[in-house]
């Protein structure tokens, strides 16, 4: 999911939030009661003057949640813990890895708003512009394993599909009838080309197992980095560069994973 089309849904959850709140909606019943039941409180006041006091009210409330950052970050998690829902995840490790995942991330906003306002928050902030993407990432990543794990077909056809390729290839040995012979070999090239593929899904979907793992780990050393960069009095440019380097070589081997897994799929037959 695109890093642009996350931050727009968030800021569209924080002006709900900030429409939805208790403070507007008392504001808005407020102004429509004054506006119909003291319509010239004065004899110079036009009804209207409530909704513009109103409106000016309004603008108030949803610019001041705008501009809050412990609003806006605690909206912004649970859009994501909605969004990345670890419960979606019916395999328990891989269930662990995605909250473990929303965990350090948690920790990572809330480490960037204890910090001074200033240079250093907007170097941390700076940083760590591609968590949310990488979050995505596990999370669609945990889902294919999730789903190859609990798919029993696939587990069947595993382990049938390199027994049928040795029968067939012992019955091309034995058979007399060249008509026969044909279409065995036919239908043992085809098998040999769904063990293949069965063979090439499984291989990466350890791979993408270790990746995870991994991921969770560079995700990890991410906070921790951030926790060194927070307690120096100074700020390092070039760790803080480096720092988005890495979170964007991870982001991007996930990308690389994901097509190649779209791959393995699109040619299992």
């Amino acid at each position: 999911m695109p890093n642009s089309n996350l931050r727009s849904r968030a800021t569209a959850a924080i002006l709900a939030h900030a429409f939805f709140r208790l403070e507007s909606a008392a504001t808005i019943a407020l102004t429509i009661l004054l506006a119909y039941f003291v319509p010239r409180p004065f004899e110079w006041w036009q009804w209207w003057y409530w909704l513009l006091i109103g409106a000016v009210a309004e603008a108030l409330i949803i610019y001041t949640s705008v501009q809050d950052v412990e609003t806006g970050a605690q909206v912004i998690a649970e859009m994501l813990r909605e969004e990345f829902n670890p419960a979606m995840i019916k395999t328990p490790k891989l269930r662990a890895a995605v909250q473990r995942a929303l965990d350090y991330r948690s920790r990572i906003e809330a480490l960037i708003r204890q910090s001074q306002a200033g240079v250093l928050r907007e170097h941390l902030q700076d940083s760590t512009t591609g968590i949310t993407d990488w979050i995505a990432q596990i999370f669609r990543l945990a889902q294919r394993l999730d789903a190859f794990e609990r798919d029993e077909m696939i587990k069947q056809d595993a382990e049938a599909a390199p027994r049928a390729v040795r029968e067939l290839e012992q019955r091309i040995e034995r058979e007399d009838d060249e008509a026969v012979r044909a279409q065995a070999r036919v239908a043992l090239a085809s098998k040999q080309a769904q063990a293949a593929n069965l063979e090439k899904l499984t291989n990466t979907m350890e791979n993408a197992e270790l990746q995870l793992d991994a991921t969770l780990t560079a995700l990890g050393t991410v906070y921790s980095q951030l926790v060194l960069i927070r307690s120096k009095d100074d700020v390092e440019d070039s760790r803080a560069h480096r720092l988005r380097g890495d979170i964007a070589e991870q982001v991007a081997r996930l990308n690389e994973l994901q097509g190649a897994l779209d791959e393995v799929y699109r040619h299992r037959t």
